[in-house]
């Protein structure tokens, strides 16, 4: 008996060491990970959460974890440009798994001028959503060469924030239970158990969205940081400025001048801080306006992480939305 018992416990430290190091970005997508491998195994996060990507020091925790990862799963290198050289210096043995190559994403570019002037339309999807289980893998992408900085991105690249549409959340999690399923063939059935349930559960949130934002797509507002079109073009909202540029340029007297006057043509009712950054031009541009202040916080950074964190972000985001937003 004491043999038997031996070799269980030698079988389940066995599978577990099977198990891939899996490490991520940012707590959304820790969160889509964490839901597809729980019951197996749980991935390490890179960038603490509450902290900007577009700009971050690991700490050596932190490292050490990406260095020791079989699997990085992140957004790409528009939202976080600066780990393309530690991808390669601590994990150029791992696979470099890309979400925005993901067949299914739906891509928008990113938008400039004050009232977003110099917007065109969305690039399209990868592929069709109506298929979020089987999508084909974009995962080894170990070519870094043509990453642009964040500047260059903001200058006419791809919005990295796409894991704010939900069918974008959907496609992601089908894809990152099949690359798990290559690197953990033992775990795949629990791997595509796991991501259909969260695909189930995103479009309920999904359709239950389209129904709370309905009558809030005549309201409209702006933003600090242009980080939420993924929820406008979703939904049908009105954003009609942003404050920055991009989160790394500050406006000019100018810009905060031309703000304040489509703040005021626009009829706008809401302006959205975010955590992450400083509110002062926000209230400046507000100042004396009947508009109120509402936060939107695209990572969830005061949520528990783990296996709902991505549905509690995304459910936040649209409560926060509304109470600013309803009349």
């Amino acid at each position: 008996m004491r043999r038997l018992s031996l070799l269980f416990s030698l079988l389940a430290t066995t599978s577990f060491a099977e198990v891939p190091r899996v490490a991520t970005d940012i707590a959304p997508v820790h969160s889509l990970v964490a839901a597809i491998m729980d019951g197996a195994g749980a991935p390490d996060l890179i960038i603490a959460p509450g902290a900007s990507p577009h700009g971050y020091a690991m700490r050596p925790s932190e490292a050490r974890n990406l260095a020791e990862a079989d699997l990085v799963i992140w957004v790409g290198p528009g939202l976080t440009p600066w780990l393309a050289d530690p991808l390669e210096s601590l994990a150029g043995d791992a696979v470099h798994f890309t979400l925005m190559d993901v067949e299914g994403t739906r891509v928008l570019p990113v938008r400039e001028g004050v009232g977003f002037e110099d917007h065109h339309h969305d690039h399209g999807d990868h592929g069709d959503h109506d298929d979020h289980g089987d999508h084909d893998d974009h995962s080894d992408h170990d070519d870094h060469d043509n990453h642009d900085d964040h500047d260059d991105h903001h200058a006419g690249g791809v919005d990295p924030h796409a894991w704010l549409d939900p069918l974008n959340g959907a496609a992601w999690a089908g894809a990152i239970s099949k690359q798990l399923a290559e690197i953990d063939p033992e775990n795949a059935a629990l791997y595509q158990k796991n991501a259909l349930s969260l695909i189930q559960d995103i479009l309920a949130h999904e359709a239950k969205a389209q129904e709370t934002f309905a009558p809030l797509q005549n309201r409209p507002f702006v933003v600090l940081h242009d980080a939420f079109q993924y929820v406008e073009a979703r939904y049908e909202l009105q954003a009609v400025a942003s404050v920055h540029d991009s989160e790394a340029a500050s406006p000019g007297a100018a810009r905060v001048a031309q703000l304040r006057e489509r703040v005021k043509s626009e009829g706008v009712v809401c302006a959205f801080a975010e955590p992450q950054l400083n509110q002062g031009l926000l209230i400046t541009v507000t100042e004396g306006l009947p508009v109120k202040i509402g936060t939107l916080d695209p990572l969830g950074a005061d949520l528990p992480l783990g296996p709902s964190h991505y549905m509690d972000t995304l459910e936040q985001l649209a409560q926060d939305m509304r109470d600013c937003l309803a009349k």
